[in-house]
């Protein structure tokens, strides 16, 4: 019989799962709590393996959530990056290998929304969470071809993704550092061959915080961008509370810039490398996708900021 303790060793797994589902903090926390309401309701003596049947409840509650979830992001203001989470908060799961650290990446989240349902279901279990087919196509409830199918038209979809290079936390550190002393002196000369020459940024502000509605492309266009929001208006100082401050450190398991205002986060900016230059970078200042980020952020010292605005 399947007691409390099988679902408690299974929470993290579970949150892990959902939140690359989802890419919402508190949605994939509410996909969990309802699988321990079904859970609760359930026929635990007839439950053989309840990982297994834990998995296959929550990747359910996430698949209706997602067919919901798209109706309400067609109508978002710009473009929807998931919510940044801090390396180390549970939701983000195991980031033990280069994989695991790419499937939660912003970067592969904001491509995921370009796939079905069940084809994110798909990569996301068998991808992140080494599930085999068959193991998959129990879950759904479909044929192991069918599941086979889902994935490969999955990595078709994400074949011509710009997929970011491993760099070690220095070697990160030190391009970021560069890239922000070039930012706010205006120099785009030394800005843009940091970039590399296809560079984008995709920002988040849904419509309540300034952002580019759509990818900027291009070196040039790139570290214009980027130098003008070293500018900011007085307007925007004001929205955001004053001056901010910006810190090294790793969100969804890639080297990312916190943007502080006291203890208020009021952006995350996460970076892609390809041959030690920056390929992406996405920047998530959207409010209401801030909070886990800010609770996460300051319980802990985080040092000096690597730059602060004058």
């Amino acid at each position: 019989m399947g007691t409390l303790e099988d679902f408690e060793s299974a929470r993290p797994r579970l949150l892990a799962i959902a939140y690359r589902m989802l890419g919402a903090v508190s949605e994939s926390e509410d996909a969990v709590q309802e699988t321990y309401l079904r859970w609760a309701r359930a026929d635990r003596e007839s439950i053989r393996v309840p990982a297994a049947w834990l998995t296959k409840v929550l990747t359910n509650i996430c698949l209706n959530s997602l067919t919901s979830a798209r109706a309400r992001r067609e109508e978002y203001i710009g473009q929807w990056l998931p919510e940044p989470v801090l390396d180390g908060d549970p939701v983000v799961g195991p980031l033990e290998t280069a994989e695991q650290r790419e499937s939660v990446s912003l970067a592969v989240l904001y491509l995921l929304e370009k796939l079905t349902p069940q084809e994110r279901a798909v990569f996301v279990l068998k991808e992140s969470f080494s599930h085999s087919h068959t193991e998959i196509a129990e879950i759904l409830e479909i044929s192991t071809a069918n599941s086979q199918q889902l994935f490969s038209r999955a990595k078709r979809h994400l074949a011509d993704a710009k997929r970011s290079a491993e760099v070690d936390r220095d070697a990160a550190e030190r391009i970021i550092k560069e890239f922000l002393k070039a930012a706010s002196s205006g120099d785009t000369e030394t800005l843009v061959a940091l970039l590399t020459s296809d560079a984008v940024v995709i920002g988040d502000g849904g419509g309540v915080v300034t952002a580019a509605r759509k990818p900027v492309l291009g070196a040039e266009r790139v570290a214009k961008l980027i130098t003008g929001l070293f500018r900011p208006s007085q307007r925007q100082l004001e929205m955001i509370g004053g001056l901010p401050d910006l810190y090294f450190t790793y969100a969804n398991g890639t080297p990312s810039l916190a943007i502080t205002v006291g203890e208020k986060v009021v952006g995350v900016i996460a970076f892609s490398f390809e041959g030690g230059s920056v390929s992406a970078i996405h920047d998530a200042v959207n409010p209401g996708k801030l909070t886990a980020f800010e609770r996460a952020w300051n319980s802990f010292d985080h040092g000096e900021p690597l730059h602060s605005f004058e």
